[in-house]
This record gives structure tokens, sequence and C-alpha cells, in this order.
């Protein structure tokens, strides 16, 4: 029978507590356990004491049997000082995927050849009409004065003005 020192979660939907429990390896997370040997309570500041408390007796006890204590406990023991937590290195955690790198890659070759084109200079062999809408396109364009069309009033003849109907 393999032991596990473990978390089982308590606590109503939202609002989670845990107890640090001595279960075997094939029970259910929050089903049948041996011991109780203390308390998670998340929703209190880390800084609190109320936080994490530990049977450090009856711990000690356990990881002399050879219970296993899993990722999360073992980081409550670190920080209790009751057993030491290798550290962990992954430098390719955070690196995308592969796909993500292609498309990444296809980005940064399109933006350098826009750019490459935008830099350029027009060869002087181009013909003209082509230099001149290049420099059109760089140039901004210069802005014209607003001309408002004057409205000419139609007059049929003399007098219709004056005419309602």
């Amino acid at each position: 029978m393999s032991l596990r020192i473990r978390l089982a979660r308590a606590g109503a939907k939202k609002r989670p507590f845990y107890r640090i429990v001595v279960a075997d390896g094939r029970a259910p997370r929050d089903g049948r356990f041996i011991e109780k040997l203390g308390t998670f309570n998340p929703l209190v500041p880390k800084d609190s004491a109320e936080r994490i408390k530990l049977d450090t007796e009856r711990v000690n006890h356990w990881l002399g049997v050879g219970a296993q204590p899993s990722d999360r406990v073992l980081r409550f023991l670190d920080a209790a000082g009751i057993r030491a937590r290798p550290a962990r290195n992954n430098p390719k955690k955070a690196l995308p995927g592969k796909k993500a790198q292609e498309r990444a890659k296809e980005r940064e070759d399109a933006a350098a050849a826009v750019a490459a084109s935008a830099d350029a200079p027009m060869p002087e062999e181009a013909p003209a009409d082509t230099r001149a809408e290049a420099e059109a396109l760089a140039e901004p364009p210069a802005e014209e004065p607003a001309v408002e069309p004057v409205a000419e009033a139609a007059v049929d003849g003399p007098g219709e003005e004056e005419k309602t109907g």
C-alpha cells in the first residue's frame, strides 16, 4: 500500500478549504483517508498563522513510515522546515509552441520585406510615371481649401417667388 500525504478538498462552492491527510494512493481525492494531519485555507492571507496548520509530530511519523507528500504538501513541509523541496527548472516552459514560433517568424519576414521595399530608393531607369506615382505616395497630399459651390436661384419669370399655391 503506497501512502500519500495530500490535500482533500472540503468547503463550499468557490470557498475552498483543504484537509492535509494521509491516504492510500488509490483512494479518491476527497474519499477515505487514514489520518488528518492538518488544514490549509487558501482564502486566508499568506502571512496569517491560520492559513496552514500542521501536526508536525504526526507528519514526521508518517514520513518515517514511508508516506510520500504531494507537490503542494511538499511546499508546505519545506516552508515549515520539515523536509527540503528540490528546486525545479524548466527553461522551455514559457516558450511558445512550434506552430506559434513558425507564425511569428513568418510575420517577422513579412515585416522585414515591407520595410526593405519602403526604404529602397526607386531606380533611375524606372519609367517616369512609376517614379512620379511613388513620389506622390511618399509625399503627404497638399490640402486644398474647401470650395463650396454657389447655389444659383432659378427664376422662371418675374414674380414667380411670390406665388404660393
